[in-house]
């Protein structure tokens, strides 16, 4: 089933972008863990629509309410259900593109995979909207995780041509993350958050779109987490992270540098560190053989421009079987990536603490 993810939990998210509400269902939550809503609800508001003046204008506060699995404060070991309502929406923004799908939606391949059945508003569960449970999901596993010592943060690493600096990849720690500059973009140099928001805006003002990078890092993760093959650490959290709609890329430490570096200068030598087996670089990212290392887990994702822009654009008309054009109104965001940090922690957050779970089974 394509929304439910997981190994030794089950996270299941429900609704459409315009459906009366939207929602998760997660099970294999430990009995007994410390339920922090005001903590959960903080962490969700990151991506909520309407709060940043570069991001769409339509506002939800994506106020969620529990309908199981919490008890006293705590997660009492049954499953734990989530739903948000969806109070603002606009179906009839939508009522055309059963039939002139959007060039670069999933109007087309959604028309042709449900037989016309599939639902347009807004998206319908392709929509970016479903972001917003998955992050409820990744807020409860980033809380779980930090228990453990384990810490997840993430920055606008590049909006358009504009670049930020990059994390240590050998040193970052929660440090790193507490000092992130946090405006409407979340930035390292402080200097690039204006230059980043002046492409945003530009691109807003001429009815268009503009893509971004994020780069996420997950600190005091133990080595030995993860298997080879079909189930390593790096498959598990591409898995997770392709779930957010405009991803179209992730690159795990030098990523796709390393195929222009000679072995000499990609490989990372191992050194003795406070007692500690580390390695000097860290070009593997944290992980090695689909297994991590100790070192910090670094990952990029990669987000395509926001396919609603209000340029007239072409298209076809399905049911006539003929050339057409389209012109997209609404209310859109002119860069996703803006307020995506938040939904790539949430899935690395829940591939990690998945993948932990093997790990205790083996290391009692």
């Amino acid at each position: 089933m394509s929304s439910v993810y997981g190994k030794n939990i089950k996270v299941s998210i429900f609704g459409q972008s315009h459906s009366a509400g939207i929602g998760v269902v997660i099970d294999g939550i430990p009995a007994g863990e410390k339920f922090d809503e005001e903590k959960i609800r903080k962490f969700c508001a990151r991506r909520a629509p309407g709060s940043n003046s570069l991001g769409t204008p339509r506002k939800e506060a994506d106020e969620f309410e529990v309908l199981s699995g919490v008890t006293n404060s705590k997660f009492c070991g049954a499953p734990f259900a989530a739903v948000i309502k969806n109070t603002n929406v606009k179906p009839g923004d939508y009522s055309e593109f059963s039939d002139k799908p959007r060039p670069g939606h999933a109007d087309y391949t959604a028309n042709i995979k449900y037989n016309g059945a599939s639902d347009f508003s807004g998206g319908g569960h392709f929509s970016g909207r479903l972001t917003a449970p998955l992050c409820i999901a990744g807020s409860v596993f980033a809380g779980l995780l930090e228990e453990k010592g384990i810490y997840i943060g993430s920055h606008h690493e590049k909006i358009g041509g504009v670049s930020d600096k990059r994390f240590d990849p050998a040193k970052v720690t929660k440090a790193d993350f507490d000092s992130l500059y946090r405006g409407e973009l979340t930035v390292i140099d402080k200097a690039q958050h204006d230059k980043m928001a002046d492409v945003i805006k530009a691109c807003a003002a001429d009815g268009d779109s503009v893509g971004g990078v994020i780069e996420c890092a997950v600190t005091g993760l133990p080595a030995g987490i993860g298997e080879p093959m079909f189930d390593g650490l790096e498959n598990r959290i591409a898995q997770a992270v392709f779930a957010v709609p405009g991803v179209k890329g992730i690159e795990f430490g030098a990523g796709f540098a390393a195929a222009e570096m000679r072995g000499s200068e990609n490989n990372d030598p191992f050194i003795i560190e406070d007692s500690k087996i580390k390695t000097q670089t860290n070009n593997h990212g944290g992980i090695l053989g689909g297994i991590s290392s100790g070192m910090p887990l670094i990952f990029r994702a990669a987000m395509k421009p926001t396919p609603s822009i209000f340029k007239e654009q072409k298209t076809v008309s399905i049911s006539k079987n003929e050339q057409c054009t389209l012109s997209i109104k609404g209310r859109h965001d002119p860069c996703i990536a803006v307020r995506a940090l938040a939904c790539i922690e949430s899935a690395a957050a829940i591939a990690v603490y998945d993948a932990l779970l093997d790990y205790y089974k083996t290391n009692r």
